[in-house]
């Protein structure tokens, strides 16, 4: 079976110019999701582990990885992709001014690895129609105010 990421075209306005008139853009569309006893278990069928031996070591994984964050480390998962916190916020004119309290926004950042890069290289694609509406309703439902 031919494996193609589905997505829909939408309209939107730019958000750097409001005034603008709307145009379409394609959105992927999720066709589910795969949490970790869908991974473990099909990672039991690549290999001889069992189910509950994958799912000990990817419960450990979150563990061990929000550990390494939180230490500042950078988490490379192999050619999977590596981790890394980062945050931003305000700046001060002094650097004796400068405390955590100026430090408003965090994330963690996800760079990909060679196996994710490649994924990326090679997809495929399916145009589908848009699942979830703005309001319930779909665009041409909307009334006109």
């Amino acid at each position: 079976m031919e494996k193609l990421l589905t997505y829909s075209v939408v309209q939107r306005k730019d958000p750097s110019n409001p005034e603008a008139e709307k145009k379409f853009y394609g959105q992927p569309q999720a066709r589910g999701v795969a949490g970790i006893r869908e991974l473990s278990k099909r990672i039991q069928m690549m290999c001889t582990v069992t189910r509950a031996d994958v799912m000990a070591v990817l419960i450990a994984l979150e563990d061990v990885v929000s550990e390494a964050l939180s230490n500042g480390e950078i988490v490379r998962l192999g050619e999977l992709g590596s981790l890394q916190v980062s945050f931003s916020g305000d700046g001060v004119s002094k650097k004796e001014e400068y405390n955590d309290s100026l430090i408003k926004t965090k994330r963690i950042l996800f760079r990909s690895g060679l196996t994710l890069s490649n994924m990326l290289e090679t997809l495929k694609y399916q145009q589908v129609e848009q699942k979830y509406f703005k309001n319930g309703k779909a665009p041409e439902e909307e009334s006109v105010a």
